[in-house]
């Protein structure tokens, strides 16, 4: 088999119908438009938005701007002043264990963040996924340690 003996197989292309070529060629006249109307004239037809006069989909629905992000990370916060109303002995180690015990984490994967906000009277070991830098210093001040827990990805 040579270049010049390729041939694309037999009814696989088709020539294009070439109308308004007078009655013998089939689509003469009106070619095949109809009579009359937007749709027989040059640039007529609807536009994809158009609905027959019924507000457009586009418009009935509410606006939805931007994009939602899918590798955001979204952390569970947790104030200090919790530890503090919850009685925690000091040296106890906040961790994902123990937050799940008390019932602030569903899976031990969830990624959360110790906030600042409260005091604290005793000294904790904080291991967490973030910590706010006004909670790393009032947990440092009272004698506590902080230690940040990578993100498992």
């Amino acid at each position: 088999m040579k270049l010049h003996d390729l041939r694309p197989n037999k009814g696989s292309k088709k020539k294009r119908k070439r109308v308004g070529r007078g009655i013998a060629a089939g689509q003469g006249k009106t070619a095949g438009r109809g009579t009359k109307g937007q749709g027989a004239r040059s640039g007529g037809g609807k536009g994809l938005y158009f609905e027959g006069g019924q507000l457009p989909l586009a418009r009935r629905l509410p606006f939805k701007r931007g994009f939602t992000n899918r590798r955001k990370v979204y952390y569970k916060a947790i104030n200090i002043s919790l530890f503090t109303e919850m009685d925690v002995e000091a040296g106890t180690e906040i961790s994902p264990e123990f937050l799940q015990g008390i019932g602030l984490l569903k899976k031990l994967s969830d990624p959360y963040v110790i906030l600042g906000d409260g005091d604290l009277g005793v000294a904790l070991k904080v291991n967490a996924h973030r910590v706010s830098k006004s909670a790393q210093e009032k947990i440092e001040k009272a004698g506590g340690s902080v230690e940040i827990i990578p993100l498992s990805s």
